[in-house]
Parts: C-alpha cells; sequence; structure tokens
C-alpha cells in the first residue's frame, strides 16, 4: 500500500464500522483514500475526523472491510487499499517506513530512527520522536504500527493498547 500524498484543502469523509475479533474498528475515507482505522476507545481515537463526516458505503470503505476481513482470518492481505493519512511531513516519513515493514516482522524505534536518519539530510530523529509519529498513525493495522517494538524487542505503546498490539503480532505469527 501507498500513499495517496495529495493534501490539498479539505475533502468530504465518510464512515463506516467493522466488527473485528478486538473490538468495533471505526473507519474513514474520502474519495482518494482511507483517512482513518480506529479501535473504539483508543488513545486519538476518530482525531482528525470531520465533524461533517457522512456515514455512508463507498468503495474505499468496502475495500478496506475486505482487506481487514482477509487480516483477521490469519492470511497476509494481498489487495491494496488506497491510503490518504493526514500528517506532518515528518509523520508521513515515519508511516512510510512503518508500509515497508514486512507482514510477521518487526521492527523496534529505533532502528527506525537509524532508517531516518539516514535518508534525512535535513535532521536528526530519535527514537522517542519516531514513537511520538508512530503513535499518531490514524490508520493501525494497515499501517503497521503494531509492528514497533521497543528497544531489546520490549512490547511498548500502542494507542490501541498493548493487549491488542500482542494480538495483532499473533495473528501475523501463528503457532508463536
Amino acid at each position: 500500500m501507498k500513499f495517496n500524498s495529495t493534501q490539498t484543502g479539505r475533502r468530504p469523509q465518510y464512515t463506516g464500522y467493522y466488527s473485528s475479533p478486538l473490538g468495533e474498528i471505526l473507519l474513514s475515507a474520502d474519495e482518494l483514500g482511507l483517512t482513518g482505522l480506529w479501535f473504539e476507545g483508543q488513545k486519538y481515537y476518530a482525531r482528525g475526523l470531520d465533524e461533517s463526516a457522512t456515514e455512508m458505503e463507498t468503495d474505499i470503505l468496502k475495500q478496506a472491510r475486505k482487506w481487514l476481513d482477509i487480516y483477521f482470518s490469519g492470511r497476509e492481505p494481498d489487495l491494496s487499499v488506497p491510503l490518504h493519512p493526514a500528517g506532518t511531513k515528518y509523520q508521513q516519513e515515519v508511516w512510510a517506513l512503518l508500509l515497508d515493514i514486512p507482514y510477521g516482522h518487526t521492527v523496534t524505534y529505533g532502528e527506525l530512527a537509524g532508517l531516518l536518519n539516514e535518508k534525512g539530510k535535513d535532521h536528526h530523529t530519535s527514537a522517542r520522536a519516531v514513537g511520538g509519529a508512530v503513535g499518531h498513525n490514524p490508520i493501525s493495522i494497515m499501517i503497521p504500527c503494531h509492528r514497533v517494538l521497543g528497544s531489546g524487542g520490549s512490547l511498548t505503546g500502542y494507542a490501541g493498547g498493548v493487549e491488542k498490539k500482542l494480538q495483532l503480532l499473533r495473528l501475523e505469527k501463528p503457532g508463536s
């Protein structure tokens, strides 16, 4: 999956829900892509969702539900959903790195910071800064922030809760 990087102006947003094995999920999209995927009650729930968002079935929301059906069946989804997360340039850079983490694999916040430092000529970033950007990811699961661990592989932070993070990681590694 890749981001649709068009960021000009506010676009109408549409919402829908998905009942997952880990709880109810709120989905939001505009005409360019999925803009949000939040577990009910998670930290930053519906952050950035326009108050005038309309609950309505759209092709993008249908694609997102199909992707989630495949994912929660324990398989790696083989379809792509257009993504359109709103965030700062730095957050977008971090979220793009998250998309490169393979299904069933994990990285640390420090490793992501190292990758950003290798790429960036204009800034030096820390694991803590990466953690802030990862924590504000508006499209959890599809932009796989649950695959990021603390130093030494410790299970730290997840806006949906550490228990959900553990369940998502287990889902991606059957038998572990």
